[in-house]
């Protein structure tokens, strides 16, 4: 029945190899259980709402992904999408939670439409190869970065402090003596020596190693089981979107479009550049000659986009597919069956929460750090000396990385791919898909400037 479903032989792994994919996506990313409703909460949503709509989310989503499209890959509330949902959303623009989460609702519906219409089909398509590798590549110095960030080896310095706000923050070498940092490259050089050694299963047991060494360096805590709900009281945010009043207000109707689209596109691309950078490298995803998109991609993202609309339903911000998920993909998952796992363990967590919150950021963040290092080996395949392509690539890894976005460096890219085109005369090999939304990000970054 399993290899009927998973199709595993074809696919070379088996379900051991599945089962401990499925763990090491689910370490990797587990963080978000904790961290989605300390962010949502801020904005009066019941933190235990938010928590069981967390997990509860991230299983039915990531379930579905699994079973519908047949690949490894994990959906949960973003954290980015989730900050925007908070202190953009609720904070700047003063809507509601509840209106908010009408708004993350239909994001999800257009996406859905946008990818049943072949439209996401035709974006794909009319990405240049040397652009998707350059994506690929963008996407592991992200994932670095964002490894380097969470295990504190950079920190974010300020040269001064306003009224209790940083200014002028930038990045730095953090005391590497801080606990915390001391772990994280202990780690670091365990889970390399594993990886480089070829050991099946290295990144487990690199965040096992880690979080046990963590022990007698104060930085790993006991499990706190005291007072500790296994069931969730999620009515307080299921159901409560608020769709009545977004649109009532005239004067509001244009910021209320714009921030729609802003929201739709951020998770239309960040969807978009994590399918092309860890499903070409990996061959989850295989285009045919002809560059038509695979039938399990369009599924992927169909299903990614479903699970926006059911964590909007039962009270989170937009669902999207984990960058995390490529630490199961490199662990060998190479079938949906990885993501029935890291389902599984999703549940589990209502039971053995406080057990998995004892594992630090620390133990986790090596994995993240490594894996965008093997992302890397595209960077070859891009022919830096010619300036039409260099130029559109250079801007998107680059801004993806520095802009702290995986949308954001697609956006740069397209906008110089488009310019270097037309500058140089081939503005007719350039796909129209391509100019609109060039077009689209251009008015997009004049709207939030003004």
């Amino acid at each position: 029945m399993i290899e009927k479903i998973f199709k595993l032989k074809e696919k070379k792994t088996n379900i051991n190899t599945e089962f401990i994919a499925g763990l090491t996506t689910f370490m990797a990313m587990s963080y978000i259980i904790f961290v989605n409703p300390q962010v949502l909460s801020q904005t009066g949503m019941s933190y235990e709402a938010v928590y069981g709509a967390t997990i509860l989310t991230s299983a039915i989503a990531t379930l579905f992904i699994g079973l519908f499209a047949n690949v490894p890959y994990a959906q949960s509330a973003g954290i980015g999408l989730g900050s925007l949902f908070a202190y953009t959303l609720c904070g700047s623009l003063g809507y509601t939670w509840q209106q908010s989460l009408a708004i993350v609702y239909i994001c999800g519906l257009i996406n859905v439409i946008i990818t049943v219409s072949s439209l996401r089909k035709k974006i794909i398509k009319a990405i240049p190869d040397y652009m998707q590798e350059a994506i690929t590549v963008g996407i592991g110095l992200f994932i670095t970065y964002v490894g380097l960030v969470n295990a504190g080896i950079i920190e974010f310095g300020a040269s001064s402090v306003e009224n209790g706000i940083a200014l002028n923050a930038f990045p730095q070498l953090a005391n590497l003596l801080k606990p915390e940092v001391l772990l994280a490259i202990i780690g670091l050089i365990i889970t390399s020596v594993l990886v480089v050694k070829k050991v099946k299963g290295s990144y487990l047991i690199g965040i096992i190693i880690t979080t046990l060494i963590g022990i007698p360096l104060g930085v790993t805590h006991a499990p706190n089981f005291a007072n500790y709900n296994i069931f969730p009281d999620i009515t307080p945010t299921l159901f409560k979107l608020d769709f009545s009043s977004l649109f009532t207000i005239k004067s509001a109707l244009l910021v209320t479009c714009m921030t729609i689209f802003t929201v739709t596109m951020s998770d239309l691309f960040d969807t978009l550049g994590i399918f092309i950078g860890t499903g070409k490298k990996s061959g989850i995803f295989k285009m045919d000659k002809n560059g038509n998109m695979p039938k399990n991609l369009e599924r992927a993202m169909i299903a990614d986009s479903t699970g926006t609309m059911i964590g909007a339903l039962l009270g989170t911000s937009n669902v999207t597919t984990y960058l995390e998920s490529s630490a199961g993909i490199e662990a060998g998952g190479r079938s949906g069956l990885t993501s029935i796992f890291v389902s599984l363990f999703f549940i589990l967590a209502l039971f053995f929460y406080p057990i998995i919150e004892c594992v630090p950021m620390a133990a986790v963040s090596p994995i993240l750090i490594l894996i965008g290092a093997s992302m890397l080996e595209n960077i070859g395949t891009i022919n830096w000396k010619d300036y039409k392509i260099s130029i559109p690539c250079f801007f998107t890894i680059i801004m993806m990385c520095c802009g702290y976005s995986i949308t954001t460096g697609i956006e740069f890219g397209f906008i110089f791919y488009s310019l270097v085109n037309i500058s140089t005369g081939n503005a007719k090999k350039v796909s129209p898909i391509i100019y609109i939304f060039s077009l689209l990000f251009i008015l997009k970054y004049i709207m939030v400037a003004l």
